[in-house]
């Protein structure tokens, strides 16, 4: 709020804030399952080849392909496809995602000191451009996941394309990428007091019931 000191609020409660542990939480988790969805070979499945048993089934990710059957749980991988490899899609996917992993580690690295998890108020400005950073890698994931859905019957490839099908790395990766989107964003709503000191847990001074203005008095005093 424009014109108000900070020592006019006082927190409710010493405990880090609730935006900032759901931040905390969303981001690390998104992580590994862009993490997962980066380097396993299941963007897509490719099924009904012709000239192979019915059971056989082709995966194929950002940066290798696989041969596999639905009786066997070996998989045989490494598999050249220069055609797909040269769709347009496959460099951008694996910059985009590598460098959302990167990102969202430094972005993590950033809010870490900001959180307060050893004292008494948390650093905002930080905490909030961490959550920035968050929110920025989970947009670079979603870019390349949702234009490799949308062009997923396009993609050229040698194979035969009878039957294609969503492999599991694209929901994996909708799902971190929303998690680093929502984690990050939440965080960085904290970078400035909004609804009454509520997204930050806080109150002014002379909002709180006359018998507690003493106490939060008190409180303030000790801090400085």
């Amino acid at each position: 709020m424009p014109g108000r000191s900070a020592e006019e609020w006082i927190r409710l409660s010493l405990r880090t804030p609730g935006i900032l542990i759901f931040g905390m939480v969303l981001a690390p988790c998104g992580w590994i399952l862009d993490l997962t969805a980066t380097v396993a070979p299941n963007w897509r499945t490719l099924h009904d080849i012709p000239n192979t048993p019915p059971s056989e089934f082709i995966q194929q990710g950002i940066w290798d392909i696989c041969r596999a059957t639905e009786t066997s749980t070996r998989e045989e991988c490494g598999l050249e496809d220069t055609t797909y490899f040269g769709n347009q899609i496959i460099p951008v996917a694996q910059g985009l995602m590598v460098a959302s992993l990167i990102v969202t580690l430094i972005g993590l690295a950033v809010a870490i000191p900001g959180v307060r998890c050893w004292r008494d108020r948390p650093n905002w400005t930080v905490a909030g451009l961490g959550g920035l950073l968050i929110f920025l890698s989970g947009v670079m994931t979603i870019i390349p996941i949702a234009w490799y859905t949308h062009i997923i019957q396009d993609v050229a490839t040698v194979s035969p394309t009878i039957s294609v099908r969503v492999g599991y790395c694209i929901v994996l990766g909708y799902i971190g990428g929303i998690f680093e989107i929502l984690g990050g964003f939440v965080m960085f709503i904290g970078i400035c007091r909004c609804c009454g000191g509520k997204n930050r847990g806080e109150v002014r001074v002379e909002e709180l019931p006359s018998r507690r203005i003493f106490v939060a008095t008190v409180f303030l005093c000790t801090l400085q």
